[in-house]
């Protein structure tokens, strides 16, 4: 409901009706003043604070208190105020001077505050009402952005109280901001590109380890990515961006995520620590230590599903502190053992502690915000992950050293057997590769006349067909089928028929290799053969040859001669869209009308002085 009017009766008639205008109440020194090239404008070094313990003063109160110098400024300028009950009413008012600019968005730079009010009270005593913060939908918000936000209107030299109710269980931070829509774009632009960089430098960690952890099943490895997964989720939820991709229409896990996901980065650091450490094996104190505090933790993120936010945040996150301080005693006493990795992971520990130790000392409302504190558990996570990865490396790097101890010992014993065995296997593989070629040249030819058979003629026709489509040149086919087969079987018998076959598909063949021509059994006493770059005027001198080639001598069997003639039915052209089908169809077709009209003659298809449509 950012940025949306709502006509609520009575806050809104208590701030138009009971008050006099703005212009009158606020002293000039407490005006924030944006003239004509600002497009960011910090409210807290104007903003005046009044801690409402109850959470039941109405905002009519809350604006005749502010008018009558009944709020305070912001203790020593800090906008981050720890966890506090009740609700807070922050109270501004604003002069835009910048001519070009009267549509801004005001911005609190902090995503987990539970309920935002913001009262915009203009000159005229119109007054308009924002809600805000993760107790409502996500696609409530003005833009959609991790921090609450709200488009409000300051019209020029005018000037526009902001009055401001938040509420929330989490760590009070207000730092209220006012940009412009393209400089607020740019900002969130060079911020995200920050975390950006951050989720990178921990998917990269992410992706290096699992792949040792898959080689080596190192449970370290596998602690280690599990504190990556569930510090990453923390952190995702710290930033707003749980609330805004994966559960935005959830307020009630936007609190819960918070305790819940530090417990379970907890429980993995204490976890890896354990197994990295080797604490069952060196210092078995310290390893039931650490199986208790992993109990408490399990047990407290449990709990917190249950717990008001209020106190179930501020334990997980001085519980974090806790954790931390707990594994480097543990590594310390390690190091004192004389464990070498553990160096590398005292430092790691010690870098993530002072990160974490400056956003929770900010939390509390200890720390100023600023780029230290604020992005403190980034920088100190990412230095504690990446010495991690380091220390893993150092421990693979030895285990490695080991295997190639072994490796290289059992590498001498098998090198000659293994030459041998290659020796061996490249014999078969190319007796295998020969008998495979046979078998597979033995496959495309027709066992009787030699030719090859129908099968590999269509996947070569196809072929051709693609090309003579391309290239725009003709191609003829030709359908050759034995006159009266039947008879000379019923006559010569089988043995007489396929010598027949036999010298027919020689005599054919003969003709056709100087024309370049593919030729195979079609089946039974039939051919088929294709004429590249042949129009119907060639392929009928080709066809003609052919029956003459037949019929000029008889076939010889068993003393006996056997006469033969054949049909020829031919299709030629350009191909067009026919496909293969549709040509044989065509050429078919011919070769039934050479059929019909006596046989022993060539016919052509009725549609191979065209192209093929």
């Amino acid at each position: 409901m950012a940025a949306a009017r709502t006509g609520t009766a009575a806050a809104l008639l208590a701030l138009s009706c009971l008050l006099p205008a703005p212009t009158c109440a606020a002293a000039p020194s407490a005006q924030a003043l944006i003239d004509a090239a600002t497009t960011r404008a910090s409210l807290a070094p104007h903003l005046q604070l009044l801690h409402d313990t109850a959470g039941d003063i109405e905002p009519g109160e809350a604006l005749r208190l502010a008018r009558a110098g009944g709020f305070e400024p912001l203790p020593d300028g800090r906008t981050a105020l720890g966890f506090q009950p009740g609700a807070h009413w922050f109270h501004a008012v604003v002069v835009n001077r910048n001519a070009r600019e009267r549509d801004w968005l005001l911005v609190q730079e902090y995503p987990l505050s539970d309920r935002l009010d913001l009262y915009v009270v203009h000159a005229d005593g119109t007054t308009l009402h924002h809600a805000g913060g993760d107790h409502l939908p996500f696609a409530s918000r003005a833009v959609r952005d991790r921090h609450p936000n709200f488009r409000i209107s300051l019209p020029v030299g005018e000037p526009v109280e902001l009055l401001l109710r938040i509420e929330s269980q989490s760590s009070l931070q207000v730092p209220l901001v006012l940009y412009t829509p393209v400089a607020y774009a740019g900002h969130a632009r060079d911020s995200l590109l920050v975390i950006g960089l951050y989720y990178g430098i921990i998917l990269a960690l992410f992706v290096y380890n699992l792949v040792l952890w898959l080689s080596l099943r190192d449970a370290s490895y596998f602690w280690y990515l599990f504190h990556i997964c569930a510090f990453g989720l923390v952190l995702f939820t710290l930033n707003g961006f749980g609330f805004e991709y994966l559960w935005p229409d959830s307020p009630w896990l936007a609190d819960r995520a918070v305790p819940m996901s530090i417990c379970l980065a907890l429980v993995a650091m204490q976890q890896f620590a354990r197994h990295f450490l080797e604490l069952p094996r060196r210092w078995s104190l310290g390893n039931a230590i650490s199986l208790g505090m992993i109990g408490f933790f399990i047990a407290f993120g449990i709990a917190s599903i249950w717990m008001p936010y209020r106190t179930a945040t501020p334990v997980a996150s001085g519980a974090v502190l806790v954790g931390v301080a707990w594994i480097l005693l543990a590594t310390i006493h390690v190091v004192r053992q004389g464990y070498a990795p553990a160096k590398l992971l005292l430092l790691a520990w010690l870098a993530f502690l002072a990160g974490t130790a400056a956003f929770t000392l900010l939390a509390f409302g200890l720390l100023p915000k600023n780029l230290a504190t604020g992005y403190g558990v980034q920088i100190g996570s990412a230095l504690e992950m990446l010495l991690l990865s380091v220390a893993l490396g150092y421990r693979y790097a030895s285990l490695r050293n080991e295997n190639e101890r072994i490796v290289a010992e059992a590498t001498a014993r098998l090198e000659g057997k293994v030459a041998q065995r290659t020796q061996e296997l490249r014999g078969a593989l190319t007796q295998l590769e020969e008998a495979h070629a046979r078998l597979r040249d033995s496959s495309r030819r027709d066992g009787l006349t030699g030719l090859y058979n129908r099968t590999w003629f269509r996947e070569e026709f196809a072929v051709l067909v693609r090309h003579a489509a391309d290239e725009q040149r003709p191609l003829a086919v030709l359908m050759i089928d034995l006159d009266h087969f039947k008879a000379i079987n019923d006559r010569h018998g089988h043995l007489g028929g396929d010598e027949c076959l036999r010298i027919a598909a020689r005599r054919i063949g003969r003709v056709l290799r100087q024309h370049d021509a593919l030729l195979a059994r079609f089946g039974g006493e039939e051919f088929v053969a294709a004429l590249p770059g042949h129009d119907a005027a060639a392929a009928t001198a080709v066809g003609h040859a052919v029956c003459t080639a037949l019929a000029s001598t008889p076939c010889l069997f068993e003393s006996r001669e056997i006469m033969l003639s054949a049909s020829i039915g031919i299709h030629a052209g350009v191909p067009d869209n026919q496909g293969v089908d549709g040509l044989l169809a065509a050429a078919d077709s011919a070769l039934y009308v050479a059929k019909a009209q006596g046989r022993g003659c060539v016919r052509m298809s009725p549609a191979s002085a065209a192209p093929i449509a």
